[in-house]
């Protein structure tokens, strides 16, 4: 199987996400993998129709039903640099920690992928190159890149310059943030998601850690 790192030295690196810098090489220390995205980067959509005749679902109904899809749906965390996050994520929202490697679905893995990384500005680099093979189609096929999960890196505000970096990512793919968490550090896993996350708890199902 080749892992995330083999595909990213064939990339061309000195191209980076829409609109953001370019990325330098990272070598065999900070390139992970990346799956075909949902967000319209290629193929047409499919629409799936119930028989003809078929009586509608009552909207209430619908609205259940897809609740319940949502929170059985299942993704692989991979990590766009060593230290991202990915395991700790994955045990806390549930899914699948790839690490560095890009997920099977033909051993079972989750295809839908989060990548994961770090707010520092070489945590977002990765991020941006990762997306990059994403985006050019260089990713093995079957995945789906659903969205970017940006771990804080330190307490506090991030400066100027690394808030507009994650714009430009967002502009290209839906960001999640995931706030600074001391009882994490410790390895406590056990407490509340915090408030800033509910968005993302919500994409994964889960509630509680």
């Amino acid at each position: 199987m080749q892992g995330i790192e083999g595909v990213a030295m064939r990339v061309n690196e000195g191209q980076a996400a829409r609109g953001s810098e370019g990325v330098p090489p990272r070598g065999n220390e900070g390139t992970v993998p990346y799956g075909n995205g949902p967000h319209g980067l290629g193929g047409p959509e499919i629409w799936i129709r119930g028989a003809a005749g078929e009586p509608e679902q009552p909207p209430q109904r619908y609205e259940e039903e897809q609740q319940l899809v949502a929170r059985a749906r299942q993704f692989s965390w991979i990590a766009t640099h060593g230290g991202a996050g990915s395991s700790t994520l994955a045990t806390v929202f549930g899914g699948r920690d790839a690490g560095r490697d890009w997920p099977r679905p033909d051993r079972g893995e989750p295809a839908s992928v989060l990548l994961v990384g770090r707010t520092h500005a070489a945590g977002l680099d990765a991020v941006s190159h990762t997306l990059d093979i994403f985006r050019r189609g260089d990713a093995p096929p079957g995945l789906d890149l659903d969205a970017i999960v940006l771990v804080a890196d330190a307490p506090g505000r991030l400066p100027r310059p690394l808030t507009q970096r994650i714009k430009v990512i967002n502009s290209v793919i839906d960001v999640y943030r995931v706030p600074w968490m001391p009882a994490w550090r410790t390895g406590d896993l056990t407490g509340p998601l915090p408030r800033e996350a509910a968005s993302l708890a919500r994409l994964t199902g889960r509630t509680a850690p």
